[in-house]
This record gives structure tokens, sequence and C-alpha cells, in this order.
């Protein structure tokens, strides 16, 4: 006697079929304003890459193993990737080991995004270098100037759930979803943020990147729900330090959208476009430094890139 499986329950076959089972986003998508802006931002950094240029002197440090740069707003990875190649090449010796290097990208910046940059020199200090960054053993910090209502909070972390269905964007996604499929077969996964309120409308005193300790990260939202978020409210001038626990392709523009301070200049999660008058080219999210153990000495090590102008002036009411 056969038997029928009943329809509107799930089951290991169906779950996955069936629209109402799939985690729901809990940012919203992105706005119709960003595909033109985008594209016009994606031609315009072709252009300013072929005129871009990097010498010795935007290098925040060198070794035989690893180089790390400086890179500019409005460039791909790639670009900078090429030109330090070049720098390298063409101040080798011929037939040294310097003319025959092993370049490799350790990490990637967002093309808007600005700050370092991590390039290993041979294929063993690459495989050791990403493999720490995968682990998530590099310490990472990033400044970015956001507009808002200005936070009641000083420091804050928060956990929630990344991910994207086939074709879609980059979404932000509960906590409780995290190893959830969405459409296309992708899996929710954990993203958490610490952030540090640096300044709001200038007024502020900068302070140096340092590790969250446990006694200060008690000031935790694991997001289970829309964020409420008054759009209508004072816009004020923030900047804020991000500390990714986790790193995930846009996290802390994400994380930044969730609450209610997008970056300024990201059309894609709501950041204002234009203000005060001006037109934005760019978001403005800086990496500003990096932590790790040396892959090849076993030292710590800690690198800052130099804060871009947008930053340093964050402090001037």
């Amino acid at each position: 006697m056969s038997t029928h499986a009943d329809p509107t329950k799930p089951t290991s076959q169906n779950a996955l079929q069936t629209p109402q089972n799939y985690p729901v986003p809990l940012s919203p998508p992105l706005p119709p304003i960003s595909k033109n802006i985008e594209l016009a931002r994606a031609m315009s950094a072709s252009s300013k890459s072929s005129l871009c240029s990097i010498s010795r002197n935007d290098f925040v440090f060198e070794d035989e193993w690893l180089v790390v740069v400086n890179k500019p707003q409005g460039v791909y990875c790639e670009t900078v990737f090429d030109l330090v190649r070049n720098v390298l090449c063409d101040s080798a010796e011929p037939g040294s080991e310097s003319s025959q290097l092993e370049l490799h990208l350790a990490n990637r910046l967002d093309r808007d995004t600005s700050g370092l940059m991590v390039i290993t020199k041979s294929h063993k200090v690459a495989a050791k270098l990403v493999k720490a960054f995968t682990a998530h053993k590099v310490s990472k910090t990033y400044i970015a100037f956001c507009i808002g209502s200005a936070p009641t909070w000083e420091k804050i972390t928060l956990k929630s759930g990344h991910g994207r269905s086939k074709f879609g964007a980059w979404r932000v996604y509960a906590a409780s979803d995290v190893g959830r499929t969405l459409p296309g077969g992708s899996v929710v996964r954990e993203m958490e943020t610490s952030f540090e309120l640096l300044s709001v409308n200038g007024e502020g005193v900068f302070k140096e990147p340092s590790e969250f300790r446990k006694d200060e990260d008690d000031n935790v939202i694991v997001v289970e729900e829309r964020a409420v978020i008054d759009r209508d409210g004072k816009k004020d001038e923030i900047l804020v330090r991000a500390h990714p626990k986790s790193g995930r392709s846009h996290q802390i523009r994400l994380h930044c959208q969730f609450l209610g301070i997008s970056i300024r200049g990201d059309v894609k999660y709501e950041g204002v476009y234009e203000w005060e008058g001006r037109t934005y080219d760019g978001h403005e999210l800086h990496a500003e430094s990096l932590a790790f153990e040396h892959p090849v000495t076993g030292l710590p090590v800690m690198f800052r890139a130099p804060l871009p102008h947008w930053a340093t002036q964050a402090f001037q009411p």
C-alpha cells in the first residue's frame, strides 16, 4: 500500500524547494539608484586605474617575504598588485631572486575601500598568510565615515547571519539562520563586527586601535529581527572604528547599514550620495590596521596605514 507525504509539511525532499522555508533577509534590497551609480563608478575606476601609480613611498612595510601597501580609493586590487609587481621587478637585478618573485594577494579590499593590502613574495608564504586570514587569526581595524543619528553607544558588537541568494545582493540575516540554505544553494554564514565610536559632528578624540577586551565587549546585539531606524531623524556625521571578527564580503558596510549609520557614499547600502552640497564618488571606508604573526619569523607584527583626509577632518568641528 502506497503512502503520500503531506505537501504542506516540510520534508528533506521539499524543504529546499518551498520558498517559505528559506531564510528572510533582515536588510533591504539594493536601492534602485545604486545600479546606475555603481556602473558609472566602475567605468571611472577603469580610467583611474590606468592613471594610477605606485612607488615605494606607498609601501607601509617590506621585507624579503612580503609587502604591505596603502591602496588608494577607487582603484581595483588587481591594479595595485600589478603596480607593486612593476616596482619590485624594476628595482631587481637581472637573475636575482627578486626578479623571479612568486607574488600573491593575501587579502582583498573593495574597489572604493582604501588602506592596507598584503602581497606575499612566495607560494609558501602566501599559503601560510591566506590560511591565517581564513582562520580569522589576523586582527583588522577599519575607519568608516557614516551619516545617521548619533549612536547612544560608545562600543557595540553585532552578531548576525550573512548571505545572498543566487544573483542577489549580500544581505544581513538573523543569527539563528546561520547554516540554513538560500535560493541557489549557498548557506547563511556567521558575521560579527565590533564598533567603537570615535567622533560625532567633529567632536571626539582619535584613539589608537586596540583589541576589544572581554570586559569591554558586553554590549552585544544578536540580530534576530529587522532594525527599527528613524529614517527622518537628525542626520549626524559619525566616525567609527570597526573590528571585523569574521571576514565576510561587505561585512562592515552591511552592519553599518543595519545600525542606521550607512557609510557616506555607499549607495549600495543606503549611504548618502550627496552630502552638504558635494557628490561622493565612492564610500569612505579605510583599512586602518593589520596585526598577525609573521608567516616566516613567527614574530607578532602590526601595520598601520595613514588616515585619509576625510578621516582626519572628522575631528574638526
